[in-house]
C-alpha cells in the first residue's frame, strides 16, 4: 500500500515538474506594427512580460509575411536620433521590457504582400532559452502611436 503511495506521489511530482518546464513563461501584450505607404519598412511595438526567476534574452524575430525583420533600437544623444540593430534585448527575471516607439522595435523590411491598416500578422521571436514565441500583431496605419488609437 506504503509503494503505491509512493508511487502515486511521484508520478503527480513528474507530471507537474513536466507541466512546469512546458508552461509558457514569457507573455506578450499590445502587439502593434506602424504601417508606412508602399514598400517602406514598417515598425512591430509589443510588451513582453517574463513570469520567470530566469532572466532571459529576446534573441531575434521572424515572420512569414516580411522578407526581413530585425529587432533594433532607436535613441537620441546630442540632439541626433540614431538607430542601431541589436543582437539581443535583455529580459529580466519576474520583469518587463517594451518595444516603442523612440526605443526597441522590429523592423519589418519588404513585405511578402501588401499590408494595411487592420490586418493581422504573426512575428515569432527566438528566445535565450531556444523556445519560440509567435506573437499576433494589428497593422495600424502610419499616424498610430498605439495598438487602439
Amino acid at each position: 500500500m506504503m509503494l503505491c503511495s509512493l508511487a502515486a506521489a511521484l508520478l503527480v511530482f513528474a507530471t507537474t515538474a513536466h507541466a512546469a518546464d512546458t508552461a509558457p513563461v514569457v507573455d506578450a501584450s499590445a502587439a502593434w506594427i506602424r504601417v508606412l505607404p508602399g514598400s517602406l519598412p514598417a515598425g512591430a511595438y509589443v510588451t513582453f512580460e517574463n513570469r520567470s526567476t530566469t532572466a532571459l534574452k529576446i534573441v531575434g524575430a521572424e515572420s512569414a509575411d516580411y522578407a526581413e525583420a530585425m529587432i533594433h533600437r532607436s535613441s537620441t544623444e546630442g540632439g541626433m536620433g540614431r538607430m542601431e540593430m541589436v543582437d539581443s534585448v535583455p529580459l529580466p527575471a519576474n520583469g518587463k521590457v517594451e518595444f516603442n516607439p523612440g526605443g526597441y522595435h522590429v523592423m519589418l523590411e519588404k513585405p511578402k504582400h501588401p499590408v494595411k491598416a487592420g490586418d493581422t500578422l504573426t512575428i515569432t521571436f527566438d528566445l535565450s532559452d531556444g523556445k519560440k514565441l509567435p506573437v499576433t500583431f494589428i497593422a495600424r496605419p502610419a499616424n498610430a502611436t498605439g495598438p487602439k488609437d
